[in-house]
């Protein structure tokens, strides 16, 4: 099972995909995709690992989340996140069509995962059109990235300060 788990900044959504994946009772793979580049990053990520389980697996992979996935061996995978896993891509001069053929591979390792796939991602479609061209092309490619994963999903979930919205699947 796919559930896809999309919001603004500060939504709530990787605290809701973190909940729904404690709640299943079963083993957890987080996969981190964050990459430490500075201090405060450094600092964030460290809360982060601070914050989850314990008994969590955690797997730090900023640009082979396909690879990832497929070789993660708990039932329930949470990756957080798309967006900055998108970003990583683009960092590293992946061209559009890299990183789309890159998201159809996750979704097929996924969708052959034996257990639940909880997906976060930022929405950033919501908000006026960047002034510059990289980060309309960030907007875009990351737009068209979440459109692939929630298309696939059986569950897809919107935070709204906190609150989830169910927009697939049951409620």
């Amino acid at each position: 099972m796919i559930v896809f788990v999309t919001g603004g900044a500060r939504s709530g959504k990787s605290t809701y995909a973190e909940g729904r994946a404690a709640r299943s009772g079963e083993p957890v793979t987080y996969l981190a995709t964050a990459v430490a580049f500075d201090a405060e990053m450094r600092d964030r990520i460290g809360r982060h690992r601070a914050e989850r389980p314990a008994h969590w697996v955690t797997v730090e992979e900023p640009l082979n989340v396909p690879a990832a996935v497929q070789h993660a061996e708990t039932p329930v995978l949470l990756l957080d996140c798309l967006s900055v896993w998108v970003n990583n891509l683009m960092f590293h001069d992946w061209k559009d069509a890299q990183i789309l053929a890159a998201t159809d591979d996750l979704v097929s390792a996924a969708r052959n995962h034996a257990g639940t796939v909880i997906l976060v991602t930022n929405e950033v479609g919501l908000g006026i059109v960047p002034d510059n061209a990289l980060s309309r092309r960030y907007r875009d490619v990351l737009g068209w990235v979440n459109q692939r994963c929630a298309q696939a999903s059986h569950e897809a979930y919107l935070l709204v300060s906190g609150l989830p919205l169910t927009l697939k699947g049951k409620p």
